[in-house]
């Protein structure tokens, strides 16, 4: 089977820039890369192909013998791509690939500067549920690192810099050839910082960054749900020796509240009432969850269970002006403690109650149903 040309792999002209190049592949390989397609076959290939093509034409000699001859110039071990023969450098391979494209996302990078990236941080909070409703600034104290005042940050003593690693030539890597691969790792003189502390300060130890508690302002919008995570750039620990800091992330959690439930943006609320009010109708005064007070009509024969719907009295919305319903679910409560006299006027209630006049429909219904079951069986 007959290779692709590998400008039509990576979808480019044959004048494509270096950049052009770059940015076709960097599309390409996050698009195929099997970590996105675990299982897939095709895009497996995909990436190999990609991978290959970049690997010749992102190189000047291996593209210009590209360019001359085609895939001839690589064929019988003549130079193919990663293959180290037929007079090109062809060191890097695979490694080199990756590094280029997932580096800046997982704080490598080109230069040992971006291995220096301060670590990301994490701050639990909670809040109250009327705090989530309507938003709130708080304030939180982070343990953390940050940048050493006197060195501004460099590890040197003041009056002195670092110097560039003579070993890795400020790259912070270095590689070794063993048979067909190249490994590559942080240089072992400078850490894979790419420079040399000489004279290192005396506050920080040449870290370029002390431990230190900061306060930090958090801005909670009206609306966030329990786990919602904000993010502070910029925020988390200081680099390493210069390094760019961290960030801090927040995650919030909403405390139990003592009347309401809460679901996405609706609230929940069970209300007790009285056997009396169930039974002739009244009203009755709930809270809602900006501090007021909503009134609510009961009807005459209300059971346990009714489900009255307050619209937009729940919760706030995130990042919209709309608001969640409210439902109050009522319990009747059965009285206790009764007086000689209560407990008179009950029986005398009950005797009014004659059975089959629909006033118990639900419990004439059930026992209707048993006397049914009880003949079914006699049969």
């Amino acid at each position: 089977m007959s290779k692709r040309d590998y400008y039509d792999v990576l979808g480019v002209t044959k004048s494509a820039s270096a950049d052009d190049l770059k940015k076709a592949y960097r599309k390409l390989a996050m698009q195929y890369h099997p970590d996105r397609n675990q299982g897939d076959k095709a895009a497996e290939q995909k990436f190999k192909e990609v991978s290959e093509a970049y690997d010749c034409l992102k190189d000047e000699q291996k593209r210009a013998a590209y360019d001359r001859f085609g895939h001839a110039a690589f064929e019988n071990g003549g130079g193919r791509p990663g293959a180290g023969a037929g007079g090109f450098d062809f060191g890097g391979g695979f490694a080199d690939i990756f590094d280029e494209m997932f580096g800046e996302f997982m704080g490598r990078g080109r230069g040992g500067q971006a291995n220096n990236r301060g670590a990301d941080l994490r701050y639990n909070l909670e809040i109250s549920l009327e705090d989530a409703f309507k938003g709130s600034t708080t304030q939180v104290r982070v343990p953390t690192s940050v940048m050493c005042d006197p060195c501004g940050g460099s590890g040197a003593e003041n009056g002195s810099s670092p110097t560039t690693c003579t070993t890795c030539s400020g790259s912070g890597k270095v590689r070794a050839q063993q048979g067909f691969f190249t490994i590559e790792r942080a240089c072992p003189t400078c850490g894979g910082a790419g420079r040399v502390i000489k004279d290192p300060c005396r506050h920080c130890g040449g870290q370029g960054r002390v431990r230190k508690e900061k306060t930090l302002q958090v801005n909670i919008p009206a609306g966030v749900e329990d786990g919602t995570r904000i993010r502070l750039a910029g925020e988390g620990e200081a680099g390493l020796r210069g390094g760019s800091p961290g960030d801090l992330y927040i995650f919030l959690s909403i405390a139990p509240h003592r009347f309401f439930q809460r679901d996405g943006a609706n609230l929940h609320c069970r209300v007790p009432i009285p056997m009396t009010t169930a039974a002739l109708g009244g009203t009755i005064e709930v809270p809602t969850v900006e501090g007021t007070r909503a009134k609510i009509n009961v009807p005459a024969g209300t059971q346990t269970g009714h489900q009255f719907r307050l619209k937009s009295k729940g919760m706030s919305v995130l990042r919209s002006p709309a608001r969640g319903d409210m439902y109050i679910q009522v319990v009747v409560e059965t009285p206790v403690n009764l007086t000689k006299r209560q407990q008179e006027l009950l029986r005398e209630f009950n005797k009014e109650a004659d059975a089959g006049t629909g006033q118990n429909p639900e419990s004439e219904g059930f026992f209707a149903k048993v006397k049914e079951l009880w003949a079914d069986l006699k049969d």
